[in-house]
């Protein structure tokens, strides 16, 4: 980072190709336009050109690089007002393709907490996830599944009280 912060772009060529392919597929787990999230992915390695010195080491590079891409992702989403992710859909996504959380929570790693989410209905899995794992706040979450910012605060709500309840 700090070789990118100096304008070396061959570093930021280094980072693209180390830290693109995850992100990738992590905002397509979010985003099933490919056109959006290669966007948010141009604007993302952008940005961290832009803005390299704000990175101040605390932390891993990923983590700092997923924030900013996630956001992208949402600023893109914003723009062209998709339709929101019906509860089915998320279902149909968790079903056939192992994503990070899947293989994270699944492992073992966090002990109850992944057959714990598996359990919770698919709209209260994904606000969830946009918010715990993502890191994403109510408005946000609101914006990238499409549903208005109280029925994310009441799902989130209960997600919480379901998963409080199953891990008791």
């Amino acid at each position: 980072m700090a070789r990118v912060a100096r304008g070396d772009r061959s570093a930021l060529e280094q980072l693209y190709y180390r830290h693109a392919p995850w992100l990738t597929g992590r905002l397509q787990a979010r985003c099933n336009d490919p056109d959006l999230v290669d966007l948010a992915i141009q604007d993302t390695f952008l940005a961290v050109w832009k803005t390299a010195k704000k990175y101040r080491g605390e932390g891993a590079v990923g983590a700092w690089i997923w924030g900013i891409a996630i956001r992208r992702l949402i600023d893109q989403i914003r723009k062209r007002r998709p339709e929101p992710i019906a509860p089915d859909v998320i279902a149909a996504m968790n079903t056939n393709t192992v994503s990070f959380e899947d293989d994270l929570l699944g492992s073992g790693a966090h002990g109850e907490i992944g057959p714990a989410l598996h359990a919770l209905d698919p709209d209260l899995q994904a606000v969830l996830i946009a918010t715990a794992l993502d890191g994403l706040t109510t408005k946000e979450a609101s914006k990238l599944l499409g549903i208005p910012h109280g029925t994310v605060k009441t799902r989130l709500m209960r997600a919480r009280a379901r998963l409080q309840e199953t891990l008791q």
